[in-house]
């Protein structure tokens, strides 16, 4: 927001001249009744200690010195206890509209992020069924993330975690083996539990067509070929689901390579010598319970297998072993207990706490006309992510998955999201985009002369209330952006959106854009709205949703 950043500056300035240290909690916000001003702020009651004067009269001081300092504002008044409350001028608002055309795809990239080399690993199913719609959720809340984070001046590399190991995976193989008899007409016995999905008996069906000889293998032979072939296909699968809902990850890691080739036991000689670790009736156990999980934990059971733990920190020690300083793990909401064991896991890898985040997403519900429909991977219950985009699209999808917080849980309604009306959020948003260009359109046609050279200079234009409301709420795009980057929190730009667009539609509804009283204004209210129209699509954009131009 560049009224904030310029009066940060010109207080920080000032503060400096008097000798002062700069305060903590000092607050800036807009204030709740328009009538006070643009911006408001607390730094004289904040300082008055320093300054060894009452809040007002430190107060009164600031204010002068702003008033002597910065042009573009236009009133500074001292309210109550000692608030400060400012005004910008009409001009200073007016700019904002030239600054966003020059910038245009541009408009709201920051560089908070000062390039620290960040991994965004997001999605990670299981391949052992084709993506639901719960997936569908996590997938475009990472790949927003990873779009927000670079936008912001983050160094980002996405990954999927590949879980091919452990017994899933084995359970998949034994669920296809099992279908390719029964579909070669050999008497079965089906396990307690075991995948039932549609898209088994269509693997094994593949499987018996090209390999008719099939039933008759070994057993164990028989069992790795399914596993191996039923992955494979699952994880192409996988891909293109992802590809078709605009979701991309530049790395693939197999969490096979850890074992072979060696992590997870070098893993193990690291928590060994630092002291993490320690063997007890035959398992290998890690010292969470001092470390802030609530109890000991597992890594390699008596047996000699490997828990999911022990995987979990061999691949996050490989992760910062490339050099990322940042790691993001985006779960769902049900891996909550398992944060604070993966947090003892970092710190015993001589990692800070600020180096790892977990972004938690919660369940969808999936409604049809409001009724729920019901989902299962095990029973073969579920609406998968395919379905979902073909019957609603990938705009619609995205932008849905991404219209709530990212931990509350989300009700999905395939007839809501059909709907071409403006109760439908993603239509709202991209209809004052087309509505945006409409106008352009219809202005092209009656010759109608946009601003010379974007010059946004508009002396006596866009002083309506609605105006000023709309570049107001377009100067506050940036720091959306940097504030969703760093507290990892996609769902602020669609809801920044929502609001811009509601600004834009009441503004459509109030004002006359072609019809003005002259040339200068019509071409005035033109390059506002071309303005705002690159704000609605830098946002869709880092959304990963379209933003049409006919609709």
């Amino acid at each position: 927001m560049r009224a904030k950043n310029i009066l940060l500056s010109r207080l920080e300035e000032i503060v400096a001249e008097l000798k002062l240290d700069w305060p903590e909690k000092v607050q800036i916000e807009p204030p709740k009744d328009k009538k006070f001003g643009d911006l408001a702020i607390n730094i004289a009651m904040t300082l008055s200690r320093q300054s060894g004067l009452p809040p007002r009269e430190t107060a009164s001081i600031l204010a002068r010195r702003l008033q002597e300092k910065e042009p573009a504002l236009a009133n500074v008044e001292i309210a109550g206890p000692g608030f400060l409350n400012l005004t910008y001028a009409d001009a200073f608002w007016q700019d904002t509209v030239r600054i966003i055309l020059e910038s245009g795809g541009d408009y709201g990239k920051s560089d908070v992020g000062r390039g620290r080399k960040t991994q965004v690993e997001f999605v990670s199913a299981n391949p052992t069924g084709p993506l639901h719609i719960g997936h569908g959720r996590g997938a475009a809340i990472g790949d927003t993330l990873a779009r927000l984070l670079r936008f912001a001046g983050y160094d980002v590399q996405t990954e999927y975690y590949i879980n091919d190991a452990g017994k899933q995976m084995r359970l998949l193989g034994l669920s296809v083996r099992l279908r390719v008899l029964e579909l070669a007409g050999r008497p079965v016995d089906w396990p307690k539990d075991w995948y039932k999905g549609a898209y088994i008996k269509d693997l094994a069906a593949e499987m018996l067509k090209n390999w008719p000889d099939l039933p008759d293998r070994p057993e164990a032979e028989a069992l790795d070929f399914c596993f191996e072939y039923a992955q494979d296909r699952i994880m192409q699968g996988i891909k293109k689901d992802l590809a078709d809902f605009r979701v991309a990850h530049d790395r693939w890691f197999s969490e096979r390579t850890l074992v072979a080739d060696g992590s997870v036991d070098k893993t193990f000689a690291r928590l060994k010598q630092s002291g993490h670790i320690f063997e007890h009736e035959g398992a290998l156990w890690f010292k969470t319970a001092t470390m802030g999980d609530d109890l000991d934990r597992v890594l390699r059971k008596s047996d000699g297998y490997l828990t999911y733990f022990a995987s979990d920190i061999a691949y996050h020690a490989n992760k910062y072993d490339r050099g990322f300083d940042l790691v993001v793990d985006v779960w769902g909401a049900d891996h909550h207990g398992y944060i604070p064991r993966m947090r003892a896991a970092i710190a015993s890898l001589g990692r800070a706490q600020e180096d790892f985040e977990v972004v938690l997403v919660q369940l969808v519900n999936l409604l049809d006309n409001g009724k729920q429909i019901a989902m299962s991977t095990r029973q073969g219950q579920f609406e998968t992510l395919a379905d979902v985009l073909t019957e609603v699209g990938t705009d619609a999808a995205r932008f849905m998955f991404l219209s709530r917080k990212s931990d509350s849980p989300l009700n999905f309604d395939l007839n809501l999201v059909k709907q071409r009306t403006l109760d439908n959020p993603v239509y709202y948003v991209q209809y004052a985009h087309a509505r945006i260009h409409a106008i352009l359109r219809r202005a092209a046609e009656k010759n109608i002369k946009l601003a010379k050279d974007n010059s946004g200079e508009f002396s006596g234009y866009l002083v309506e209330g609605r105006e000023l409301s709309l570049l107001r709420k377009a100067d506050d795009f940036p720091e959306v952006v940097a504030s969703a980057a760093m507290n990892l929190a996609p769902h602020h730009i669609s809801f920044y959106l929502m609001e811009l667009a509601r600004e834009l539609h009441a503004y459509y509804a109030s004002v006359q854009v072609l019809n003005a009283r002259d040339a200068n204004m019509a071409a005035a209210r033109l390059d506002l709205l071309r303005a705002v129209a690159h704000v609605l699509k830098n946002g869709l954009e880092l959304l990963g949703v379209n933003a049409p131009e006919n609709m």
